[in-house]
């Protein structure tokens, strides 16, 4: 089977995915699937639609749980950090999708208008499990740091 990822500068674990697409006279179908395109079982589904122009999401990280993030309609740019590497990626093909591993900072913004984003983690909501204060992130990573 062929890699099919497209690792992002540094950070590791977070790379791009790219789903798999069926087209035929009815229109196109995007899948990919957990533990395998996707490298963890899923969990939990929501999707986030309708973010106010100027508006951003995201600004945490997940102490434990992984997500993929695919744009299902529209735009918008993530920024992802594991506070020694940065990368900024502009979603805007259904067909490629970002991880974002347990561990990573991530901010969305630029919404399109029309912008939806469906996501997929690897466990279910847990308040407790998210890092909400970027000082708080870095301290923590460097904190692990040897």
């Amino acid at each position: 089977m062929a890699d099919n990822h497209i690792y992002i500068g540094g950070i590791e674990g977070c790379r791009m995915v790219r789903a798999s697409k069926w087209t035929d006279d009815r229109g196109q179908l995007f899948f990919a699937e957990g533990s395998g395109d996707i490298p963890f079982a899923i969990q939990r589904v929501f999707w986030i639609t309708n973010v106010p122009k100027g508006k951003s999401r995201g600004g945490h990280a997940h102490s434990t749980c992984a997500e993929v993030i695919f744009p299902v309609q529209g735009s918008c740019d993530i920024r992802v950090t594991d506070a020694e590497h940065e990368a900024v990626v502009h979603l805007d093909n259904p067909e490629q999708g970002i991880i974002i591993p347990a561990d990573v900072w991530c901010d969305l913004h630029h919404f399109s208008a029309d912008c939806i984003l469906l996501v997929a983690a690897s466990q279910h909501y847990n308040v407790e499990g998210y890092v909400h204060n970027y000082n708080d992130f870095i301290a923590r990573k460097t904190a692990k740091t040897p």
